[in-house]
């Protein structure tokens, strides 16, 4: 799946799932935009792919703040000509239940999951319009089809992401817009190790996660990588609208041994 001549537009792109996959449409042919608060970051990965003798340039903002992105897609159109995809990997994790969170934790997580992910598609869209087409691949979690305790902004924001990924899709599958909503199960990502850090023992968050999923493993960053740059590819061009799991078979079971005898 080669991406000569399309600019994709990555948000959360300096870290895991995101740096994954700039990397990966780097390596294709793409020339990409790091999107990220985390500009030492950021200009690591840009850095990198250029090396490599990919395109890159490197917008350091916070995604809920509509001027800032829509100021840093406009710069990316100027640079590169064209914006073709967006993929919105920029997320953040905070824990509590409905009396424990806070207004704070809730307006954050919120503003910087759902509302960012808005003001890309907002930024982005007219750009994928002139353009003739083109896709949005939302990285949401399996937290957007099930829950866990203790994480209530965090659910809710993933689910009410999967509502915005089809109401885009509806409204611009006209002007050949697709939008998808991808669904990891746990990955190997600074936010894992983040929330693993919170623990006495934190390989024991790793061991834990690790027997959840039925492939007996979590994920590395670049196997999600795989299946956004399918979501984003021509390749997949009857898809849109739609949910993907990407997660070792984790929704797939019914917790519980059933009785044999």
């Amino acid at each position: 799946m080669r991406f000569d001549g399309k600019t994709v537009v990555v948000t959360g792109g300096a870290l895991g799932i995101g740096r994954a996959v700039c990397e990966l449409l780097a390596e294709r042919g793409a020339a990409v935009a790091i999107v990220d608060r985390d500009e030492r970051a950021a200009r690591e990965v840009g850095a990198h792919i250029e090396s490599n003798g990919g395109k890159a340039v490197v917008h350091a903002l916070d995604v809920s703040n509509f001027d800032e992105v829509k100021t840093a897609v406009d710069t990316t159109h100027a640079a590169f000509g064209s914006v073709d995809s967006l993929v919105v990997s920029a997320g953040i994790q905070r824990y509590g239940t409905a009396l424990t969170t806070d207004d704070a934790e809730w307006d954050e997580v919120l503003n910087v999951n759902l509302r960012g992910a808005w003001n890309a598609a907002k930024a982005v869209i007219p750009f994928i319009q002139r353009s003739g087409g083109g896709t949005i691949v939302n990285v949401s979690s399996v937290q957007a089809l099930a829950s866990q305790q203790n994480v209530l902004a965090y659910t809710v924001s993933k689910h009410a992401l999967i509502g915005l990924t089809r109401s885009i899709a509806m409204d611009f599958a006209k002007d050949g817009i697709r939008a998808n909503a991808l669904c990891p199960g746990t990955v190997d990502t600074p936010m894992l190790r983040w929330a693993a850090s919170l623990d006495p023992d934190p390989q024991s968050v790793y061991d834990a996660c690790s027997a959840m999923h039925p492939l007996g493993r979590i994920a590395q960053p670049r196997e999600i990588a795989e299946v956004v740059a399918f979501l984003a590819h021509e390749s997949s061009s009857f898809v849109t609208g739609s949910v993907w799991t990407a997660d070792g078979g984790l929704l797939t079971q019914i917790g519980g041994v059933p009785k044999t005898e």
